[in-house]
């Protein structure tokens, strides 16, 4: 049986970009760019953790907690993320494939990196170092987020508590600095590569999460994971929450 065709010249049932061919295409899109995004979000953590020259708070505090105990950080990350993750649970916060891989991905990924790249001894390729991760940073989360398939599992913990009608800059910020300072106590690493990431990563994914987010459908009538996070009230991860509230304000 033929498909009407629609005085636009579309055939009915087109427009809502539901056949199975596309989905499948879209959905395979997705699912590369959320791992490509994961993937390169363990070796951009891995960059900062080589530099030298300081983390973000998260990751800070991963690190206060590997120096501590002995383990590797990538054990560390996967760790925190699942106990993160068991905190959604009283929230009703529900976790996507997104959100599971990004527990495990992540951590693999950094101690592989860690075992591949070079320990710079010298400023210039410590700098070198810091900026390239910050950057890479920056293209992973914007992909991993544009893909559309669940948020990480800290960022859920921060939207979670915000929808019980606390300011979302008030939990972020709040968390971020009490990680932060956890982590400075443990012996993280702080120092200008953190001042760097806080005021450059929220800027980069609001410049590039646009251009990687992947529609739920083509046309002109598309909806993007960007349109979506911002008309449910569904937060961008704890780095891109900086982008959002740019983009709010």
């Amino acid at each position: 049986m033929k498909k009407k065709p629609s005085q636009t010249g579309r055939h009915v049932g087109d427009e809502d970009g539901g056949a199975p061919a596309n989905r499948d295409r879209r959905l395979a899109r997705r699912l590369v760019s959320l791992y490509f995004g994961l993937i390169l979000f363990g070796m951009s953590v891995a960059l900062l953790i080589s530099s030298g020259l300081g983390l973000d708070s998260w990751d800070v505090f991963h690190q206060g907690i590997a120096r501590q105990t002995g383990l590797r950080i990538g054990w560390i990350v996967i760790a925190v993320g699942a106990a993160v993750l068991l905190l959604w649970i009283p929230l009703r916060e529900r976790p996507g494939i997104g959100t599971l891989s990004n527990v495990v991905v992540v951590g693999l990924v950094i101690d592989a990196s860690l075992v591949l790249l070079p320990e710079p001894a010298h400023l210039a390729p410590q700098i070198a170092f810091m900026v390239a991760g910050i950057v890479i940073n920056g293209v992973a989360t914007a992909l991993y987020i544009g893909a559309g398939l669940g948020s990480g599992p800290r960022d859920g913990l921060m939207t979670g508590l915000a929808k019980r009608g606390l300011s979302l800059r008030l939990v972020r910020t709040s968390i971020e600095v009490a990680v932060l300072s956890a982590g400075w106590l443990l012996g993280g690493t702080v120092g200008i590569g953190t001042v760097l990431y806080a005021v450059s990563i929220g800027p980069l994914v609001h410049l590039l999460l646009p251009r990687l987010t992947i529609a739920d459908r083509e046309g002109p009538d598309a909806v993007s994971a960007l349109d979506r996070a911002g008309a449910t009230n569904q937060e961008l991860p704890h780095h891109d929450s900086r982008a959002r509230e740019k983009k709010e304000g």
